[in-house]
């Protein structure tokens, strides 16, 4: 018998940030209807994620997934980027 494993949470989100080494900030967003009044409202949250090789650019959208801890703040790693944002492509 194997050990469980559990099946590792996935978000696809973009980037806000990238100015620390090999760690990005990514914002998700998600909708979530109001607890009384039913309306759906829109709710970001920031998360920093792990990324190696450093190439995420501020604008990308990117797939993040659950690790283990890595720091403090960092429990997210970088799968794999999306979409380049526009200004990295500019230059």
């Amino acid at each position: 018998m194997g050990k469980d494993v559990a099946k590792k949470r996935e978000w696809i989100g973009r980037v806000l940030s990238n100015k620390m080494d090999k760690t990005v900030v990514v914002a998700v967003e998600r909708s979530v209807a109001h607890p009384l009044y039913k309306k759906v409202c829109r709710r970001v949250t920031k998360l920093k994620a792990h990324d190696e090789q450093n190439l995420c650019q501020i604008g990308d959208r990117v797939r993040i997934r659950e690790s283990r801890p890595i720091s403090k703040e960092k429990h997210w790693r970088v799968v794999e980027i999306l979409g380049k944002s526009e200004q990295g492509r500019q230059g």
